[in-house]
């Protein structure tokens, strides 16, 4: 299988309106246009019954010390771990492409509703679920896609990763508020091909101004 975006290229940086946050000169950064970017995809085998996406960035710190702290930086050699950015499943096997926008275009405070998504997909609960549950203004449940935030002082630039995976079952076998790991473990067996695609992203000024 191939993927490809017209939104970013391969290992290039994401633009600002397919991102949830942005640079902000007085504040650190501000909400951005959150729309889910274009993904289109070829060569799939014979057989598949239905593709499902999950877009993961596995540069997020493991420990929250230095995160978004003044005068401070998140060290490079933080050891990392996953954050999901979106879980999307059922998608039918006929489709072979996702405009950008379809699926998100701006910020919803408290998440988007799902599981249900368009075109009769389901959608699972990305990390800003976890992330947002203490914040009185933003805390809910976040279905779908949300784009990079990453930390504005984190010392490396973030990669998120785009996956088709093209299966052998008509509905993958997950129910209610589904996560990216439980998608990844129900659909284990059923991958008959998959293809992915990395974009970058910082909100720090220093890496950005390289």
């Amino acid at each position: 299988m191939q993927l490809i975006s017209t939104s970013f290229a391969d290992q290039q940086f994401i633009p600002e309106h397919n991102a949830f946050c942005k640079v902000d000169g007085a504040t650190h950064v501000a909400l951005a246009g959150n729309a889910n970017p274009h993904l289109a995809w070829s060569d799939a085998p014979k057989g598949v019954q239905s593709y499902a996406i999950i877009c993961h960035d596995p540069d997020v710190p493991s420990k929250p010390d230095d995160v978004n702290q003044e005068g401070r930086e998140v060290p490079a050699d933080l050891p990392r771990v996953d954050f999901y950015h979106w879980v999307l499943v059922d998608i039918d096997a006929s489709v072979n492409e996702i405009a950008e926008g379809a699926y998100s275009n701006g910020i919803t405070p408290r998440g988007k509703g799902g599981p249900r998504g368009p075109n009769e997909t389901r959608q699972g609960l990305n990390d800003y679920t976890g992330w947002f549950a203490a914040d009185r203004d933003m805390n809910g449940d976040y279905f779908g896609y949300d784009g990079p935030c990453p930390p504005w002082n984190d010392a490396i630039v973030h990669r998120y990763v785009f996956t088709v995976y093209a299966l052998d079952i008509a509905q993958v076998p997950v129910e209610g508020k589904f996560t990216g790991p439980d998608v990844l473990k129900a659909i284990q067996g059923h991958i008959l091909d998959q293809a992915s695609i990395t974009g970058l992203y910082t909100l720090n000024p220093r890496l950005r101004d390289r």
